[in-house]
This record gives structure tokens, C-alpha cells and sequence, in this order.
């Protein structure tokens, strides 16, 4: 997502389900040549990379970023999808940048260091591949992680409680006089990301576009943080099931722009920034592997990278 990298704490398969007509009298084989034709061709970029900080890849060596701003690494996601797919380097575009919104796709993005153009101008009628990742800064969701961790750990210090209770101070913040203030800012960033998508089609309309969902952060219970991340328990449910709300709106917004959905928080299971140093994709606040805090680390990037490339050739 962003911020909290630079804090410190921080289609449809549109390459075409190509309906062929079989006239009578053609065989297997033929049809295998057809699909093989098809695998091959769906393979071939040039393709595009756009996205926030879980795309980018900040801290994760080695850093290749022009800006530096951006801290895109050269083993993110995007670049293992290209290399997987025998992309040469004039066929692929990494554009992705940390603290990106979806406005930064057609307007330049300042960083702490560097300008990065407008995502979009990466785009062309050549585009025949391209992923986003974005979503998350609309939503202000590092931001929310960060006041949740200081509620947290007050309410801990203050109430001297375990994490046995369920209770969620952080939760009361963003939901005070009935109004959930997370669900209207995921329902305004997917109108966002409809107009984004549809500026994608017109700028590269033979391109195959993938949104790439953001893979689980936090665990189903609360009682696995502890101090790597001092989140009321009932903090954690909610900031997962606000997780998965923005996950659940960038689903339905790729399939309505005719766009195909990558689904990495399903595989990420038991791999979130509570888990073991050993098997986790998410860093907590102290990382353990070289990443930004509460970001993918590289494991993390592999794993959206099988993602999307088991979604592509799929």
C-alpha cells in the first residue's frame, strides 16, 4: 500500500477466450494446435505493471527504482511474473510505486524521492499484458493499521486485559454515530476503479488486465499477534474483515470493466504478518526479512506472483 513503508511503519482473461469455430471433419489435433497457438500468444507482453506498495515491493532487494521514491525492488511480484514468462526487458514496464492511489495512475505521484510519472503513461496500443494493484491507499488502510496499533496498545496498558478479550477500541473510531466510514471509502474507491479500469481499455484495448487482490495481513484470530503487533483482538477481526471488503469490491469491479480478478489473500492463509518468521508473507512492525514493515516480504511477492501467473495461464 504505501504510507507505511515510508514511515517506518509502514481481461477477464481479456486475452480472450477465444471461441473458435470448429467446422466439421476437424479433428484433436487440430484443436490442440489451436490451444497451444493460444497458451503461446497469451504469454507474450509487452506487459505493464501498475500498482501501490504491495506491488512495488519496498526494502526487498535489490532496489531498482527510478524514482528511488517508489522502492520498487527487482524481485517484486511483476518482475518474477515477467521473468516466469520469458518477457525480454523492452517487453516489460514496472511502473508500480509506493503510496500510489488510483489517482496516481493518471497523474504524476511526488515521493520522498523523485517524481514518478503518471502509471498510465506506460500504457500503449502495444500493451498485451497488464496487472494493478491498487486500492489500498484509497482507503487510508496503512493508515488504519497504524491508529489501530496505537489504540492497541493503550488499551492494553490501560485495561491491563489479555488477548482473550474481543473488544475493539479502534473499531469504535471508525464506525462512531452508525456510519462505517472504511465501507464508504471502499465503496468510492471502486467508482475509482471502474473509471480507471475503462481508461485502461481505451488506452490499451488488445491488453489482457488483471487486478491483484492484497494478500491476508492479519489472522482470522486476533490471539496470534502478541507484541508483533499490538492490535486489540477485536481490532484484528475487524481490520481483516475491512480487508476483505476491499478485496471483495476490486473482485467486482474487474469482472464489471471485463477485467480478471487475482485472488492472493485465499492463498496467503496462515502466512500473515502474525505468523512464524519461517513461513510469513507479511512482516510485522520488527521484520525479520528484509521489507517494509506490515508489507510483503520477498516470499510474499513469490506467492502473488504464483498468484498471478496460475490466474494467467489458467
Amino acid at each position: 500500500m504505501g504510507p507505511l513503508a515510508r514511515t517506518g511503519m509502514g481481461v477477464a482473461l481479456a486475452c480472450g477466450v477465444l471461441v473458435t469455430a470448429v467446422s466439421i471433419g476437424q479433428g484433436s489435433d487440430s484443436s490442440n494446435k489451436s490451444t497451444q497457438s493460444n497458451n503461446k500468444e497469451m504469454s507474450k507482453g509487452p506487459y505493464v505493471a501498475l500498482g501501490d506498495s504491495y506491488t512495488s515491493g519496498p526494502k526487498i532487494p535489490p532496489q531498482t527504482s527510478t524514482p528511488a521514491g517508489c522502492d520498487r525492488s527487482g524481485r517484486n511480484y511483476p518482475a518474477l511474473v515477467a521473468k516466469e514468462l520469458g518477457l525480454k526487458a523492452d517487453d516489460f514496464r514496472d511502473v508500480s510505486c509506493s503510496g500510489a492511489t488510483i489517482s496516481d495512475l493518471t497523474t504524476p505521484q511526488s515521493t520522498g524521492n523523485g517524481t514518478n510519472p503518471a502509471q498510465f503513461s506506460a500504457l500503449s496500443t502495444d500493451t498485451r499484458l497488464v496487472t494493478l494493484g491498487i486500492g489500498g491507499n484509497d482507503i487510508g488502510f496503512s493508515s488504519m493499521i497504524t491508529k489501530c496499533v496505537g489504540t492497541g496498545t493503550l488499551f492494553k496498558l490501560a485495561e491491563r486485559v489479555t488477548d482473550i478479550t474481543d473488544k475493539a477500541p479502534c473499531e469504535e473510531k471508525y464506525t462512531s454515530g452508525g456510519t462505517d466510514k472504511v465501507a464508504q471509502k471502499i465503496s468510492t474507491a471502486g467508482d475509482r476503479l471502474t473509471r480507471a479500469l475503462n481508461e485502461i481499455q481505451r488506452r490499451a484495448p488488445e491488453a489482457r488486465v488483471y487486478v491483484v487482490g492484497y494478500p491476508s495481513i492479519l489472522p482470522a484470530k486476533g490471539t496470534r499477534c502478541g507484541r508483533g503487533l499490538p492490535i486489540a483482538p477485536g481490532d484484528v477481526t475487524f481490520l481483516r474483515e475491512k480487508q476483505q471488503e476491499l478485496n471483495t469490491m476490486l473482485g467486482e469491479r474487474a469482472r464489471a470493466a471485463g477485467a480478471t480478478y487475482v485472488d492472493t489473500f485465499t492463498p496467503s492463509a496462515g502466512h500473515d504478518a502474525c505468523s512464524p518468521a519461517a513461513t510469513r508473507w507479511i512482516e510485522p512492525l520488527k521484520p525479520s526479512s528484509p521489507a517494509a514493515m506490515v508489507h510483503p516480504n520477498e516470499r510474499g511477492e513469490q506467492g502473488m506472483a504464483t498468484a498471478v501467473l496460475s490466474t494467467v495461464k489458467s
